[in-house]
């Protein structure tokens, strides 16, 4: 184990690491960045006489990190730590954090391209089955998740599975980020510094998840020969598959999946608001 003081923390902030992470491999780490600078901001603003814990603030104490997951060598995937966070009456605040950082959910609408121009009608949208363990799922509905890469493309194993199953690939360009045109900045509101994004679990986990929206109308024909492909059986072994659902029936048929819930709860909002067409 190694321990440090937190650079520019007041009051110190001891952090006790774990062997295999050190000192410069946390501090680089994207996710434990974003956390702690987000953190510090959200405790700073108790300064406020208008802040709810002024007259006792609190105030991070320490960090103990309690184990780490490597992906393919050193690069760092998750980090499960523990920080005290108190004020001087001796009372705490829950801080058991799993950290893995932010990701992208996609809510991609297909339409017939003989659907009225500016309708709803007959369309689609496209879910991935795939097992997700931490759920006890081999089989779990959702949006497609991944990232938006260096070249500025919807990008991540889902993505790819889109690309192989009926050839679309999503360029940044004809993406709408639905979560940042619903949600007002935390900074106008609360002060704080939240990202633009869902968190779809926040009493354990740091991840945020923006929503973003591509709508495509292609050929009807087109349509029901990828309706007909993706609803079929999934193949022996494929981990990820692909399910077209009518948008009208996503709540039902992708309902435990939160960035479901949120990309549809985004559109029908940003649309009924004419923000979105």
């Amino acid at each position: 184990m190694s321990t440090f003081t937190l650079p520019d923390s007041s009051p110190p902030v001891t952090v006790n690491s774990t062997k295999d992470l050190s000192k410069d491999q946390l501090l680089s780490f994207p996710a434990f960045k974003n956390w702690i600078s987000t953190l510090q901001h959200s405790l700073s603003i108790q300064q406020s006489k208008d802040h709810t814990f002024h007259a006792a603030p609190y105030k991070l104490r320490n960090i103990d990190i309690q184990s780490v997951d490597f992906f393919g060598g050193e690069r760092i995937g998750f980090i499960k730590l523990k920080a005290e966070v108190s004020n001087d009456n001796g009372e705490k605040l829950p801080g058991s954090v799993f950290l893995r950082g932010g990701s992208v959910g996609m809510m991609m609408i297909l339409q017939p391209d003989d659907a009225p121009k500016e309708s709803e009608t007959d369309k689609h949208v496209i879910l991935t089955l795939q097992p997700r363990i931490p759920a006890g799922s081999l089989s779990l509905a959702e949006l497609p998740a991944g990232m938006i890469d260096d070249s500025g493309t919807f990008a991540g194993a889902a993505a790819k599975e889109i690309k192989e199953e009926i050839g679309l690939e999503i360029p940044q360009d004809q993406l709408t980020d639905m979560t940042k045109l619903a949600l007002p900045s935390t900074e106008g509101t609360t002060g704080e510094n939240l990202q633009q994004g869902i968190y779809p679990s926040p009493g354990g986990c740091d991840e945020f998840v923006p929503i973003f929206l591509h709508q495509r109308r292609v050929p009807r024909e087109q349509l029901k020969e990828w309706q007909g492909k993706l609803t079929g059986l999934r193949e022996h072994g494929e981990k990820i598959t692909l399910k077209l659902v009518p948008l009208d029936k996503l709540w039902r048929e992708g309902g435990r999946d939160a960035k479901v819930l949120a990309g549809w709860a985004f559109y029908e909002g940003l649309r009924k608001e004419g923000k979105i067409y």
